[in-house]
Formats: structure tokens, sequence, C-alpha cells
């Protein structure tokens, strides 16, 4: 009989991610202790750190669950809205009261931490090549030239998001996201986000 994933230690781990997400939405990233979120999963503190062993260690394993998760790519028919329709969802993510801390305290850590950077690379290199999709399907329909590069034009499309909330600490407003989308999708129909050979 084949054995079925999950049991213990899946619901430790759920439990432990929790927890970590928990706690960085409340206290952010300088606020993060094992032994508080041991207490909060109300798994042995001993355990957390045998299996997680640092705070970088959590956010590792909660970028990791996050990265594995659909992004619900926006598909409004035409590539302008699609890409106003992404830069919108990040900016709303980041403005959400709740998964805002969240996102804020990941790029904390990936400041403070090479492990969590690391995790945090991989999470975007996840989320652009999902959100690429969009890009394809610009390029299937005509909408953009045949040889630009799908992730360059998401990373220029979120780009400013993440410098004024990250650099200038700036607000950013859902005009400033479409602005942003707009710009990414001049700069591909110019042919200055094109692949490289």
């Amino acid at each position: 009989m084949e054995r079925r994933p999950g049991g213990r230690s899946a619901r430790v781990g759920d439990a432990v991610r929790q927890a970590t997400l928990a706690e960085l939405a409340e206290h952010g990233y300088q606020g993060l202790t094992v032994d508080n979120v041991a207490e909060r999963s109300g798994v042995h503190k001993t355990t957390v750190y045998r299996r997680w062993g640092s705070t970088a260690g959590l956010i590792r394993e909660a970028l990791q669950q996050a990265e594995a998760e659909a992004w619900p790519v926006p598909d409004t028919g035409d590539v302008r809205g699609d890409l106003r329709a992404l830069t919108r969802l990040v900016q709303e993510g980041f403005a959400d009261p709740e998964l805002g801390p969240v996102s804020t305290a990941f790029v904390a850590a990936a400041v403070q931490d090479q492990e969590a950077a690391r995790a945090l690379h991989a999470f975007y290199v996840s989320r652009h090549a999902q959100s690429a999709g969009l890009v394809r399907r610009a390029v299937a329909r005509g909408e953009l030239p045949e040889d630009v590069d799908p992730e360059e034009v998401i990373r220029f499309a979120v780009a400013p998001i993440f410098y004024r909330l990250f650099v200038t600490y700036e607000p950013v407003t859902a005009a400033d996201a479409e602005r942003a989308a707009d710009a990414a999708l001049a700069a591909a129909r110019s042919g200055a986000l094109g692949g490289t050979s």
C-alpha cells in the first residue's frame, strides 16, 4: 500500500509556517524569533530549532511554500489590461493590512540575510516565470514583438513599485501601478526589452 503524503511532519510544518506568517504580520522581520514561532505554533522549540535552525530558515520555508502556490496571472484579453492588472495586484498586495507586512518582512529579511535573499530570489523567479505567460499571449496575438523577453517585461513593470516602497519610501497608488505597466508596455513595443542573443 502506498504511503499517503502528510502526517505529523506535514502538520508540524504547516503549523510552523502559519505561525511564522502571523509573527511576521504582527512584528515584522526584526521581531521574528524562533521561540515565538514555536510558542504560537504549539510545536516544541527544540523541534523548530532542529528542523529550521534560525529565523532565516523559517523565512526560507515560508517562501518555498509560497513559491509553490499558483499566482493568479491576469487574462483580460489584451496586454495593456493584463499588465495593468498585474501591477495593481502587486500594489494591492503590499497595501493589504494582512499580506503587506508579511511581504515587506520577506524583503527586509533578504536585505539582512543571504539565505533569505536566495529564497526571495527563487520566489520571484517563479512569480516572474508564471507572470510571463501574459507576455507570451500578447506575442501570440501580435501585440508585442516576437523577440521580447517576457520575464524582463514583468520585471520592468513591477520595478517602480518596489523602488517606491523600499528605496524612496513613497506611497504607491493604483495610478502609479498603472503608469508602471504602461511604461513597461511602451518599452516592450519599442524593442527596448528584447531578448539577448
